[in-house]
């Protein structure tokens, strides 16, 4: 998520800005921020010049960008004529994490302590602050004791009504869970910003994750077999594909899955609506998606190029890949086509309407059923009345309506949200309509699955759905064979 500046500096502002800022910060106290407050970043990175601006921060710089992390200096992204507090201060507010390098000489900067400030002022909104204590103690921090007391307490002098809020700050960040740099993976530094960087992915994915409806009735239970499936041997690349009719919650279930294990990949994908996509843009832009997530620098242009980055450039990179809406072998090969293509531990969902498409490769398949009748009208409810039950007046309605439906969640949600507001005769006109046809947003889903079968097997769904209800299928297979169907080789 990096963005291009266009950076135009007036001499004379410049200078100011610089004698100021000079003035009040011997220690050239340098932060990554935000340039203006139209512009939003993921991380706030605030370190003492004097102490790290050469050495651990420029590091940690760095690793954050290379982690496709949003993240800038101050020092190089300064809009003309813009007052440099302010600016770091809006930063701050506009981003979603904060970093402070907590060193000796911090505290003898009254910019790094400002921008303390505001981020504990930001942490009431949700904005997470991660400390690094750089060859300096918590405890010192906390209580503004040892080399770095010694610089607060020069600072304090020459700035002493601002003396009380930097010690709350203080206090407050130095009582957070951070990090110390000579204790955290034995004082080794490019470890520290390993470590870092990790965790700054982890926070970031808890705010980027798939969108799903906040309307979920009884998924739980699923979603703890899926995650089961996906667990069952974490030794190795583990490939678990969810197959269901039409509009059932294949994909919001495997969102559900795929947010309760981003935390735990630095590398992840979700390669939606892949049947169509395939079909309209080419398999191999897809596939170029895939190999963009995973943090790859190649373009391909062909399906079999495609293959082969996957397959030789990803070995070493533990992965969690949502492939959506499959419909074809063929796809499933494109994007991961032997377990050997990732990491150990790398864990791949699958969700098709085909079943036989999982036939290769997959380790566990799981079949998605209806929702009970009982869910379906607390989901149904939640839809039509923002409530977990229908009104008296229109209970007996609900039922009928929720009938019609057999379970499926699109459904449910489609015609609960259509007759959300409406009266008791609109609700009636409806329940006959759907009594005799689905509604047009159900019936298009479901069209998607009778369009992809083949002419012999379209003729044999519609003898079943209209012909042979409840009979004895023995004499509809007599009559497929004498038309040449192949019954026995349908699904």
């Amino acid at each position: 998520m990096k963005r291009d500046l266009v950076l135009a500096h007036n001499s004379v502002q410049t200078n100011e800005t610089s004698a100021r800022r000079k003035a009040d910060d011997a220690s050239a106290c340098s932060s990554s921020a935000a340039s203006t407050g139209s512009d939003n970043y993921d991380v706030f990175l605030s370190f003492s010049g004097k102490d790290t601006r050469k050495t651990f921060a420029d590091h940690l710089y760095n690793g954050l960008v290379d982690a496709g992390i949003h993240v800038f200096r101050d020092n190089n992204e300064l809009r003309e004529g813009e007052k440099i507090g302010t600016n770091l201060l809006q930063a701050i507010k506009n981003s979603k994490i904060s970093i402070s390098i907590l060193s000796q000489n911090y505290a003898s900067s009254k910019w790094c302590l400002q921008e303390l400030v505001e981020m504990t002022k930001c942490i009431k909104s949700g904005h997470v602050v991660l400390p690094i204590f750089y060859h300096v103690e918590p405890t010192d921090v906390r209580n503004q004791k040892g080399s770095f007391g010694e610089a607060f307490s020069c600072l304090s002098r020459k700035y002493w009504e601002d003396v009380e809020k930097w010690k709350v700050a203080l206090q407050e960040v130095a009582s957070l869970k951070g990090w110390e740099s000579e204790k955290t993976a034995d004082g080794h530094e490019g470890e520290l910003v390993k470590v870092v960087i990790k965790k700054v992915l982890s926070e970031l994915k808890k705010a980027f994750q798939l969108v799903v409806t906040e309307q979920l009735v009884g998924i739980n239970n699923v979603v703890e077999k899926i995650l089961r499936l996906l667990d069952d041997n974490p030794s190795a690349t583990q490939i678990v594909g969810i197959y269901g009719m039409g509009g059932i919650g294949k994909t919001t279930l495997a969102k559900v899955v795929h947010n309760k294990l981003s935390d735990q990949f630095q590398y992840s994908s979700f390669i939606t609506n892949i049947r169509e996509s395939s079909r309209c843009n080419g398999i191999f832009n897809l596939q170029n998606q895939l190999i963009f997530d995973l943090k790859g620098r190649d373009q391909v242009s062909n399906m079999d190029d495609g293959i082969r980055i996957l397959e030789s450039r990803f070995k070493l990179k533990k992965v969690l890949i949502l492939l959506d809406d499959v419909d074809d072998h063929e796809q499933i090969k494109a994007f991961v086509g032997k377990h050997g293509w990732f990491e150990m531990g790398s864990k791949i969902i699958i969700t098709t309407r085909i079943r036989t498409v999982l036939d290769d490769g997959v380790n566990c398949k799981y079949e998605l059923q209806e929702i009970a009748k009982d869910k379906s009208l607390i989901l149904f409810s939640r839809h039509a009345f923002r409530r977990d039950f229908p009104p008296c007046e229109f209970a007996s309605l609900s039922h009928d309506v929720v009938s019609t439906t057999g379970g499926l969640p699109l459904a449910l949600e489609v015609i609960g949200s259509s007759l959300c507001g409406q009266n008791q005769g609109f609700w009636q006109d409806t329940l006959k309509k759907l009594q005799k046809v689905p509604h047009k947003k159900v019936r298009d889903k479901l069209m998607i699955s009778y369009d992809a079968l083949e002419k012999e097997d379209k003729q044999i769904f519609l003898d079943i759905a209209c012909f042979f209800i409840g009979d004895d299928l023995r004499y509809a297979f007599y009559m497929w064979d004498a038309c040449n169907f192949f019954s026995k080789n349908g699904d």
